[in-house]
């Protein structure tokens, strides 16, 4: 990440978009049960990028405990104030962190966008895996229904734009399956297993509105992402599992 960006501005809700919505969490708890056969409960762990610690919760159901490098000091206290000692965080960015020990899991969950240069970060981060640990990356979906529906509605110009909320928020890029299995090939990473969570029809906002009005029910949730292993591409997210470095 540049040393220009301030992170601690890029996590504010802005006039286009909110930065986290209650969708986000219901899509974070799909991606941990698809994941969970791999995890390795017993072993070091490590978040890279946790917001104010929602996902970092999740994790915690998972494993007891955990290590966190957010970038935003703001955030990285708020952590700390609400996890106490079961989380140990450390204030800084990516391309910076020199971890002391190796992990068993490692997990990069929509934050790869928010990278200026994804590939050597993902390369570094890398090296800080178990012999036989894994990396498991997340990232928004370019091609998810909803936005291909705004693409054909006018409000989004492509699949994969950056809106100028999202920019606003951080995001570089927006990935498809196909580019973000790019770029961890071209980090040397191999993969492991990858598809998608939850096909999307509606937008997080709309999901919100119909499930509070009960337009929307769990069991429908859980269709649509039964339809994800299916569809991969149409999913609101797409996740990589990796290894290390090529062997």
């Amino acid at each position: 990440m540049s040393a220009t960006r301030n992170h601690d501005l890029e996590f504010q809700d802005n006039r286009e978009r909110r930065y986290q919505y209650d969708f986000d969490g219901i899509v974070r708890a799909h991606l941990l049960r698809r994941l969970e056969p791999r995890f390795k409960t017993d072993g070091a762990t490590l978040e890279l990028g946790a917001y104010k610690g929602d996902m970092t919760e999740q994790l915690l159901d998972y494993f007891g405990q955990l290590d966190v490098i957010e970038g935003s000091p703001i955030l990285a206290d708020e952590i700390r104030a609400r996890f106490g000692d079961r989380v140990q965080v450390t204030t800084g960015l990516f391309e910076d962190a020199t971890p002391s020990k190796p992990y068993d899991n490692i997990f990069l969950v929509h934050t790869l966008e928010h990278l200026d240069d994804p590939v050597p970060v993902l390369t570094r981060i890398g090296t800080w895996l178990e012999r036989d640990g894994l990396l498991f990356v997340a990232v928004p979906n370019a091609n998810a229904l909803s936005r291909q529906i705004a693409v054909h509605m006018g409000l989004i110009e492509h699949n994969s734009a950056v809106t100028p909320g999202e920019f606003e928020h951080g995001h570089r890029r927006t990935y498809s399956l196909d580019t973000v299995l790019a770029e961890v090939r071209a980090a040397g990473l191999r993969v492991v297993d990858f598809g998608g969570v939850i096909v999307k029809p509606l937008a997080n906002f709309q999901f919100d509105r119909a499930l509070a009005e009960g337009i929307v029910s769990k069991e429908y949730v859980e269709g649509c992402d039964s339809l994800a292993m299916v569809y991969p591409d149409f999913a609101s997210t797409v996740f990589v599992v990796c290894s290390g470095t090529e062997r």
